[in-house]
């Protein structure tokens, strides 16, 4: 069973930075297209950033262009969100998801559903 746990969240006030950790168990992170997702309070799940097959490819969504950066460790199976510059409006619960199915890097960030494996979430809370 693939697990992924995800770490570094927390409050910060805006203009401040986190980074996001998510490791990942059993198989290689090398291989997948892995993602980082939020979710605020009465909003649906939004794709932040993801990254396909050790870095080949990015993903961002445009709220975050410039601001966060996702890279991975290949020899400890982790993914990072490092975020910097946050506003309120990044506050929302922040999951890490992976995906073994793509044979080829996706054209476009891949829908949620194209994600099987999900972490618990780490939350994220900036103030103004």
């Amino acid at each position: 069973q693939v697990q992924l746990v995800e770490s570094g969240g927390g409050s910060v006030q805006a203009g401040g930075s986190l980074r996001l950790s998510c490791v990942a168990s059993l198989y290689t992170i090398s291989s997948a297209c892995m993602g980082w997702f939020r979710q605020a309070p009465g909003k649906e799940r939004e794709g932040v950033v993801a990254i396909y097959s050790g870095g080949s490819v990015t993903y961002y969504v445009d709220s975050v262009k410039g601001r966060f950066t996702i890279s991975q460790d290949s020899a400890k199976n982790t993914v990072y969100l490092q975020m910097s510059s946050l506003k309120p409006e990044d506050t929302a619960m922040y999951y890490c998801a992976a995906s073994w199915r793509f044979t080829r890097a996706p054209m476009t960030f891949p829908p949620t559903e194209d994600f099987g494996y999900w972490g618990q979430g780490t939350q994220v809370t900036v103030s103004s």
